[in-house]
């Protein structure tokens, strides 16, 4: 599975902001609606409940919001590079400035888990934070998310 597969160009974002994690959800929401014909406050919910049960925050600035929605026909990702970190409540503590919100259907079981991983592994890759942190173009950022180094590395 690759990210182009559930990570259109449209969907990449840079300069996003929000004072704290329920904002920076709110406005990402609010950016994932014309993607996928999900109304804003249902995808919201959906990444807030999920938040409840423990953050996405997995450390080093790197949160993944993500959920299973009503109505989705398949899996929708957007990634945001936030203007200023926010707490994430971060399993290492440390605030949040690189976000990758996964959507599914509710009924999607393997493709979900395997789309997440292939989220994970992407920023396990040494320098891909760093290099996605060096630039506001949101072409550049997909350039990076995507590239066939990235996906080699991942």
């Amino acid at each position: 599975m690759t990210l182009t597969s559930f990570l259109a160009p449209g969907s990449v974002f840079a300069g996003i902001k929000g004072n704290g994690k329920k904002q920076v959800l709110q406005e990402l929401a609010a950016r994932l609606e014309p993607v996928c014909g999900i109304a804003e406050r249902a995808i919201f919910e959906t990444l807030l409940q999920r938040e409840r049960l423990g953050t996405t925050g997995i450390g080093q600035g790197i949160a993944i919001p993500h959920g299973r929605v009503a109505g989705l026909d398949r899996l929708v990702g957007l990634f945001a590079r936030l203007a200023r970190p926010v707490d994430f409540e971060a399993l290492d503590g440390e605030p949040v400035d690189l976000v990758f919100v996964l959507l599914a259907p509710e009924e999607a079981g393997a493709d979900h888990l395997q789309a997440l991983a292939r989220i994970a592994r992407l920023f396990r890759a040494p320098t891909i934070a760093e290099k996605l942190r060096q630039t506001d173009d949101p072409a550049a950022l997909y350039a990076i998310l995507t590239s066939p180094v990235t996906s080699r590395a991942a």
